[in-house]
């Protein structure tokens, strides 16, 4: 199992660096993603992340999200993606 770990920042901002990085890690053959150093999120973390997963699953792998804030979570929830990301805690 390969896994990479989010910055500490992951907002509008730094979106597209990270999205990018991500990209690099699954098309390397990343199988999770931990969100344990994540503290500073807002909307666009849901949106790589579920970009991470589904480059996932069109190499034909599964991608899981460790370690998700719990604020990150609730986000997801009210946004109505929370059964979109397959996470563990």
């Amino acid at each position: 199992m390969s896994r990479f770990e989010t910055a500490a920042t992951l907002t509008h901002e730094s979106a597209r660096s990270a999205l990018d990085a991500g990209l690099s890690r699954v098309a390397a053959g990343a199988t999770e993603v931990d969100c344990a150093s994540l503290k500073q999120f807002d909307l666009s973390a849901l949106a790589v992340l579920l970009a991470w997963q589904r480059a996932a699953a069109a190499r034909g792998a599964a991608l899981t999200v460790v370690n998700l804030p719990s604020g990150l979570a609730s986000l997801a929830q009210a946004y109505g993606v929370d059964t979109l990301l397959t996470f563990r805690h």
